[in-house]
């Protein structure tokens, strides 16, 4: 049996028109050796690395499906982490542009991300509340941190000591011990949610910023452990449970310590606060890599920095201060007041954060960052709210620094969401216009060749000939522009309300326009004479008008141009016929508004759809509703036939595009990518492509392929993923002394650690196969009295004739590091054993020893009551135990020679560039005095 219909497959090509997203911050990253010229911006799922000089996108970091909600460059600038909305982490390596490590441990989205000073752990918080710490090196999770009751905003790691301090939206600050794995201690000084947090003066002070206009300073002491153990604990408050802070506020908000045990590590006193100019809550709270600068914004537009003074600048001012008081009481006591003996000058948190200047741009701020220029200027980077990039510079040393914008990225992208989209005859140009401009796209390059301020765009199209133009506005009016100079040609007031729906004239003489005013209005071209030139140009006349009785939707023309449906705002779509105007037929059903609809080429068939979520397709000739689809989960937005077949794309608020056949009413594929309601979409007159637009602020181009697509395998791939979703919806494994719930490892269970752990089951059952074969072959050959050959496994042969228990370490070392205890969790015990007894022999062979212990250690702690009481296993454990602390020290061994190796060759070339750098310096020294003498030999001969 052949293809009983054969469709072809639409895939996603392109993501244009975005310059950054809205639910992620900006980066400064460090790109061919350049710091402060290159920005990462999320891009929806994606992340575009854009040059500031040129204006330029060089580098397309790709997504898969969620979007990017926050992103973090490495210390050494070769990598960005970027944290996604379902609590992935990928980080990509900056010189290749590909992603190699995925973490998975958050159920919810990423909040923040954070490298430590090495760059070796990261630790990332999340709306689940949780807040975890990588290992980025071994490519695996290292702990979890529970205790906060609501999604974390922040959290830094200290250089010095290996704590952590992280703030959420529960209103608290927590302090963590890493090496415990423990919070220590909570500040509860906030009433609301705690937004951001830096540590300055050489993390002696912790700034927060909440929802109110004042950022609070807290002084750090750091206390060394009491070194007397033998010392009695002081008593804790009675009902305090640890982890909570046992401390009391006093009247004025500073911290009363009661000698509770955490505040022999950390303690903190409130110092004061800074008053913001903003009354909104802080946005984004954020310190400069020196620590000096400390910048935060609202939800408005402006940028508000502070210094934070050094202590010889705080000395200066305070002795400025104190000669100014001096004065003051010197002319006190010459009016003959008495003079007070001991002059008091007390330092203020004003005296050490001193207000610099404010930068305002041009929309509201979403997020920044900062960076310091070689030259002592400050960069501050801008992603604003309306799809835009703006950077300033000033010099904080300055006394009135005043801030320059120094470019700005804008060609790229709309201000505002796109309402109109158009493809011109020949496939090539696209047309995207929003609230303020209309811009033209090449579809091959993705390029804007020109961009024209207009008024808010409702519908458009290009005039045969595609050398101008037709935008239809809110207001009404229809704006003719010329595509060759970018000029407006002319303004028409055609609508008195909204001018929703424009259809081309199949004879490509004219078009019609439907409005809010209740009207139908015909238009032809004409040519009139340009008053600014002798050659004639386009312009447009008025020739009929169809009054009815409610506003007007949606019009289209048949492609025979005899009939013209009008949507009206009634929920009915009324058909006329275009040379008399009369009425022909009404089709009624749709519960609310018919938003879009479009005939077939064929003129057979008329497709609706509504904002009652249906689709109904009926016939022209008699108005017989054939189908009614329920297409989406909300509004239908946009509907389009697909050129010279009955295939039609339909565009919901639901965030989909999905495509259609009216003939056999099935759904043939569903397009998945915009991450917002879709407003329009447009397909090319060739039908190979189609063009979308999304509140995401993005244009997306998807390509029709030449590979077929058949159905059921559609159907089976949809169930396979809504199945692979649902395994990560499942429970977590169950981990004895854990309570239900509750889960103590960093990672989670996915589709991709099920499958490693199939991988591993699969390798086992091969292994106990293949040694049970070679079992019986030994029999055999004792039988025959000669060698028989042994038939060898088609898998082992594709590894390269490796044994079976080799095989299952290439299984082993195949797991990716990061899903490794998740894959190992899943396992059934029936395994356990025979892992074991191979870990053995790979013990002994001395083969990957780290990977191996990793795998035993972890395997040992899950399964501890089952292997002890286990017979069978203790000769294996006992062997284990000799080979892998010889195997271990003498991996130890190894490290620590190549580390002593290393050593002495960094010794070896120090020794040598000083041997070369006082060479350098001889000769160079030479040189000047053969100078001096040529010099001094010059004067003379010229006496």
């Amino acid at each position: 049996m052949g293809l009983t219909k054969q469709y072809l497959r639409y895939v996603a090509s392109a993501v244009f028109g975005l310059i950054g997203s809205q639910k992620g911050n900006i980066v400064f990253v460090t790109l061919r050796g350049e710091k402060g010229r290159y920005v990462a911006v999320p891009a929806c799922e994606h992340v575009f690395i854009w040059d500031l000089r040129k204006g330029e996108k060089i580098l397309i970091l790709q997504g898969l499906k969620q979007e990017v909600t926050c992103l973090c460059p490495s210390p050494d600038g070769l990598h960005l982490a970027v944290g996604y909305d379902d609590g992935s982490i990928r980080i990509f390596s900056l010189l290749s542009g590909e992603g190699n490590v995925t973490f998975n441990g958050h159920k919810a989205g990423i909040t923040t991300l954070k490298y430590d000073q090495l760059g070796g752990r990261l630790a990332s918080g999340s709306k689940d509340t949780d807040i975890i710490v990588w290992d980025v090196i071994n490519e695996s999770g290292l702990y979890r941190l529970k205790g906060h009751k609501d999604a974390i905003t922040q959290a830094l790691f200290l250089r010095e000591k290996n704590l952590l301090v992280t703030s959420g939206k529960d209103t608290v600050v927590k302090w963590w011990d890493l090496d415990t794995q423990h919070c220590f201690k909570t500040m509860v000084g906030h009433r609301t949610e705690v937004w951001g947090l830096v540590l300055v003066s050489e993390e002696k002070r912790l700034i927060t910023g909440a929802s109110d206009s004042e950022l609070r300073a807290w002084d750090i002491t750091y206390l060394q452990e009491i070194e007397d153990l033998e010392e009695p604990k002081p008593k804790k408050i009675r009902g305090s449970s640890p982890g909570v802070q046992d401390t009391l506020e006093t009247e004025d908000g500073a911290l009363e310590t009661d000698g509770a045990p955490e505040d022999r590590i950390v303690s903190c006193r409130k110092a004061g606060s800074i008053m913001r100019e903003g009354r909104d809550r802080v946005v984004n709270l954020a310190v400069d890599k020196t620590g000096r600068i400390l910048a935060c914004h609202g939800t408005d537009s402006v940028l508000e920095l502070f210094c934070i003074l050094s202590k010889e600048e705080i000395h200066k001012k305070m002795d400025k201060k104190m000669k100014k008081a001096r004065k003051k009481a010197k002319l006190n006591s010459c009016k003959g007041e008495e003079e007070d003996p001991e002059i008091n000058v007390e330092m203020t948190l004003q005296d050490e954060i001193q207000r610099v200047t404010n930068i305002k741009t041009s929309a509201k701020i979403k997020s920044f960052d900062l960076i310091h220029s070689p030259q002592g200027e400050l960069k501050a980077v801008f992603l604003l709210q309306n799809n835009l990039v703006e950077l300033y510079s000033f010099n904080p040393s300055l006394p009135t620094p005043q801030p320059v914008r120094t470019s700005r990225i804008t060609i790229g992208g709309h201000r505002s969401d796109v309402r109109t989209l158009s493809f011109s005859s020949d496939n090539i140009a696209v047309l995207s216009a929003s609230a303020d401009s209309v811009k033209i796209w090449n579809r091959s390059t993705l390029q804007c060749i020109r961009t024209m301020t207009c008024e808010y765009a409702l519908c458009s199209f290009f005039v045969p000939g595609d050398r101008q133009v037709i935008i239809g506005t809110k207001t009404g009016k229809l704006q003719l522009f010329d595509l060759a100079s970018g000029n407006l040609l002319e303004t028409i007031d055609a609508h008195d309300g909204a001018l929703w729906s424009m259809s081309l004239s199949p004879d490509q003489r004219g078009f019609v326009t439907g409005g809010a005013d209740k009207s139908v209005k015909f238009w032809d071209f004409e040519l009139v004479k340009d008053e600014n030139s002798t050659q004639k140009r386009l312009s447009v006349k008025q020739t009929r008008t169809l009054q009815l009785d409610e506003d007007v939707l949606y019009v289209s023309y048949s492609p025979n141009q005899k009939l013209l449906a009008v949507s009206l705002l009634d929920c009915t779509v009324k058909i006329f016929y275009v040379d008399t105007l009369k009425f022909f037929l009404s089709l009624y059903g749709h519960k609310l508004p018919v938003i879009c609809m479009d005939i077939s080429y064929d003129g057979a068939l008329i497709a609706t759809g509504s904002a009652d979520r249906n689709v109904k397709i009926w016939g022209l000739d008699f108005g017989d509703c054939h189908k009614s689809l329920f297409a989406h989960d909300d509004s239908v937005m946009y509907l389009r036939f697909v050129p010279k077949s009955h295939l039609f794309f339909t565009a919901g608020k639901d965030h989909k595009i999905k495509q259609w056949d009216a003939d056999r009413f099935e759904h043939i594929q569903t397009l998945e990518g915009h991450h917002q309601e879709i407003w329009c979409l447009a397909v090319s007159p060739n039908g190979d492509y189609v063009v979308s637009s999304s509140h995401d602020k993005s244009l997306r181009l998807w390509e029709r392929t030449r590979e077929p697509l058949i159905l059921e395998e559609e159907r089976e791939m949809e169930r396979e993923a809504e199945y692979e979703e649902s395994v990560a919806k499942e429970d977590q494994p169950a981990v004895p002394g854990e309570i239900q719930g509750d889960n103590y490892f960093a990672g989670k269970k996915t589709i991709e650690t099920v499958k490693a752990a199939e991988r591993i089951m699969e390798a086992i059952e091969l292994y106990r196969e293949e040694t049970a074969k070679m079992k019986e072959h030994k029999a055999i050959c004792k039988a025959a009295g000669k060698e028989v050959p042994l038939p060898t496994n088609p898998i082992l042969m594709a590894y390269g004739n490796i044994s079976p228990s080799a095989y299952v370490l290439e299984i082993f070392k195949g797991i990716r590091s990061s899903e490794l205890e998740e894959s190992l969790l899943v396992l059934p015990f029936s395994y356990v054993p025979d892992i074991l007894t191979l870990f053995n022999e790979f013990m002994q062979l001395g083969s990957d020893v780290e990977l191996i212990c990793r795998c035993l250690f972890f395997l040992l702690r899950i399964h501890f009551g089952q292997i002890t009481s286990n017979q069978m296993l203790v000769p294996v454990i006992e062997k284990l135990r000799e080979t892998t602390i010889s195997k271990v020290s003498q991996v130890r061994d190894v490290i620590g020679f190549n580390m002593a190796g290393l050593d002495y060759l960094k010794r070896e070339c120090e020794a040598k560039s000083e041997v070369t750098f006082f060479a350098d310096a001889t000769s160079h020294l030479e040189e000047k005095k053969r100078k001096r003498k040529k010099r001094e030999k010059l004067i003379l001969t010229l006496t």
